[in-house]
Order: structure tokens, then sequence, then C-alpha cells
């Protein structure tokens, strides 16, 4: 019996391997127990999971650069681009900060400065004094009321808005830079920003610079009636282009020998640039990067409405990729830090042949059609 249990140890240590070899697959496959982590705990994962979260549609987690663990609940799939929403936003932050690269623009310049037909005639002094930077750091001094009624979408009959436009006249309470507020007309502004001054789309910018490299070929990004880039959410991806994403910062911007995004902006995207809360009590309040939100146990993401994630997790050398519909996204994060962060060892674990079928067979069977709501 026990000569069985290792052989099938070792035929789905095999699948994983030449599954690694795809040209769909392009992160290379483990068995957890190799990379540090049980089987048993990514198990009980899945199954509190789907006790305690309705629902997740995927996830993929990465070790040591590897995939040890990848599921998706049907009718959801692999090769499926899922809608990011916000989470949207780090990549908007990912194009900035290459047009900086670039020498194309700079985060301390007047974003008034991009725009001189959309302009106001007499632009406020807290406007004149709003920067990149401010955008960046969602601190733009708007009221949340103003920032919820944003026109994004047009009503029907009527034209959509300039956004542009829009975004100017939306009045400013508070001087740029001092309060954070989360503000996706924001992210909205950094988009038409790296347009103006590349000539491209986010979307088209990116596609040689990250989508490409990455394997992500030309994924969709919703566009307003100016031809620009949502920049806050419109964004679908995969599962694993997610998780590629993640290892690219945790890599600190490093992609199979190529230097994609300087590692200066990955450090400063992602560390803490503004208070936004009490530190302890919440993941939303740990502070806020460019664009990249930083988490408990001193992790950060970019995250989206409905739970989708891209958690980088330096200490451990790992990254998890969510993705999902649930009105309780703090679970989800919780879920992360209570059962798989205590799981993760310094060094590989003894193969356990029974506990990884176990875990195969679980991913392999995830089904959401016939849940009850």
């Amino acid at each position: 019996m026990r000569v069985i249990q290792i052989l099938i140890w070792f035929l789905w240590a095999g699948a994983l391997v030449c599954a690694a070899e795809t040209p769909s697959r392009r992160l290379p496959r483990s068995t957890p127990e190799a990379q540090g982590i049980s089987s048993a705990a990514i198990l009980e994962f899945i199954e509190s999971a789907e006790a305690k979260i309705n629902a997740l549609h995927s996830f993929m987690l990465v070790r040591h650069g590897q995939v040890v663990a990848e599921g998706w609940w049907a009718p959801h799939a692999a090769g499926e681009e899922h809608v990011l929403a916000s989470l949207s936003k780090s990549f908007t932050s990912t194009a900035v900060g290459l047009a900086v690269a670039e020498g194309r623009l700079s985060i301390d310049d007047p974003v008034l400065r991009f725009f001189p037909a959309e302009a106001p005639a007499a632009p406020s002094v807290d406007l004149q004094a709003m920067r990149v930077r401010d955008l960046l750091t969602m601190a733009t001094g708007h009221r949340k009321e103003d920032i919820s009624s944003f026109p994004f979408k047009s009503f029907p009959l009527l034209p959509q808005r300039n956004l542009v436009k829009a975004f100017f006249e939306m009045p400013i309470v508070h001087k740029p830079g001092m309060q954070f507020l989360y503000d996706t007309p924001g992210s909205y502004m950094l988009s038409a920003i790296v347009q103006k001054v590349t000539g491209q789309t986010v979307r088209d910018y990116l596609r040689p610079r990250l989508f490409e490299p990455l394997g992500m070929g030309n994924p969709t990004w919703e566009t307003s009636a100016q031809g620009v880039s949502f920049g806050g959410f419109g964004l679908s991806l995969r599962t694993e282009d997610l998780a590629c994403f993640g290892q690219l910062y945790l890599q600190k911007g490093e992609w199979k020998g190529r230097q994609l995004v300087p590692a200066t902006w990955v450090e400063a995207a992602t560390s803490r640039q503004i208070a936004n809360g009490v530190e302890g009590t919440s993941d939303w309040n740990e502070g806020y990067g460019y664009q990249f939100w930083r988490c408990r146990h001193g992790f950060y993401r970019g995250d989206g409405a409905r739970g989708q994630f891209c958690i980088v997790m330096p200490q451990y050398d790992a990254v998890m990729a969510i993705t999902s519909d649930t009105d309780d996204m703090a679970a989800v994060m919780n879920l992360v830090w209570d059962v798989i962060v205590p799981a993760f060892q310094d060094a590989p674990l003894p193969a356990n042949p029974v506990a990884f079928e176990k875990l195969g067979a679980k991913s392999a069977s995830l089904d959401l059609r016939h849940r009850s709501p």
C-alpha cells in the first residue's frame, strides 16, 4: 500500500512538472511540501473557504517562484479572464512607474500641466498644487460624495462627459497630499496622464513592456468615451496573470533576467507613502503606497471589489492570487493569514503522498454550480 501511495505521489509530481512546460502555464509547478508548506494546510484553506466564504472563483499559491497549489471553481476556468475591478489600479501604477523611468513625467509634476485645454480658466490654488504623487497616494483633497458621484458611466440618452474636465470641476476641500481618501477618479487621471505623455492607452503602453513579457498577451481594458483606459478599474486578466504580476513585484521588477519594472519603483509603490487609518485594526488601515495597499504582517497587495487579490508576502517568498465574488473581502484575507501563513516553513517538508493526493483530488473537483446560495 505504501509503495502505491508513493507511486501516486510521483505521478502527480510528474504531471505538475509537465504542466509547467505547456505554453499556457508560465510559472513552474512543484509539490507544496518541496517548497515548505503542507498539502494539508492548503486543503484546509480550500475547505474553509467553501464553508465560510461565498464564493471564491479561483486561487493560485506561489512559493519560491513555484506554483504549489491552484484551483478554479467551475464554471470558472484557468483560461478565463476575470474582471479585476480596482486591482486594475496597481497596473496603472506600474505604467506610471515605467513612464517615469523613461523620462516622460515626474511624480512631482503638477496635474494641470498635462491638460491645458481641459483646465479651468481660473484653477484654485489647491488644484494648482495637486501633483501626480497625490493621485498615486489617493490624497487629492476631494470630498467622498463627489468621488462617489463621479460620472464614469453616461446616463441613457446623454453623452458621456469629458472625464478630465469633470475631475477638475470637483471641489478640493483639503490641501492635496495631506489626507487619504480612496479616489478612483484620481486613478483615471493617472491613466489619462500616461496616455497624454506616451500617445498610447495604458493597456497599449503596457503591452510590450509588461503584458507580453509576462505572457499575458493583449488583455481587455474598458475605456471612457474619450478612449482612455479607466485606470482605476476595467482590466480583466487570468489567475496566473495575477500570480505572475505578484511574482514580478516580489522579484523587485525582474523577470527571467530582464528588469521589466525599476526596482526603485517597486519599492516606492509598495511602501507606506501615506497613512490611511489606525494601524493593526484592519487590512485597509495599514498604509497606502502608489495604488497598492499595505497589509498586516508586513505584506502588500492590489485588490478589487468583490474579492480580487494579488497578495505579495516578501517575508515568506510567496504570492497568492485570488478571484472571487464576495461581500466579505476581509474574510478572504483573514483565511490566508490564519491558515496559509502559519503553515510556511523555512525548509522543505517530507513528502506526504496521501495529503498531496487529497489536495489534488479536491482541487480538481471544485464547483460552484451545485452549491447552495
